[in-house]
């Protein structure tokens, strides 16, 4: 199984982007799955969670508001939907499941 995050980029600060993490298999409703990101010289951090069944999501608090998680288990896909973006929100952003499968990162950049 493999997790690739993509749709990072440049941004100029308050603007939007639509990060995905694609799955090869069939996993998200099998597994808790999270955002983390990691900037320079900083510890991870946690973004945002979906539960094991679905019924329940967790944003952090530097991000709430802003950042929507969500997913398509018919497309094998997790989205993180961020809005009115920060300097801070700059880093590279990864999806991991619940068992610590951890994909590759993408990296956003919010300019100001």
């Amino acid at each position: 199984v493999q997790l690739q995050a993509y749709g990072g980029g440049l941004v100029q600060a308050g603007g939007s982007l639509r990060l995905s993490c694609a799955a090869s298999v069939r996993t998200f409703n099998r597994y808790a799955v999270a955002w983390f990101r990691q900037a320079p010289g900083n510890e991870r951090e946690f973004v945002a969670a979906y539960s094991r069944s679905g019924g329940y999501t967790y944003v952090a608090d530097s991000v709430k508001g802003r950042f929507t998680i969500s997913r398509d288990n018919a497309e094998n896909t997790l989205y993180l939907d961020m809005y009115s973006l920060k300097l801070d929100d700059t880093a590279v952003y990864y999806c991991q499941r619940d068992d610590n499968l951890r994909g590759q990162g993408t990296q956003v950049t919010v300019s100001s």
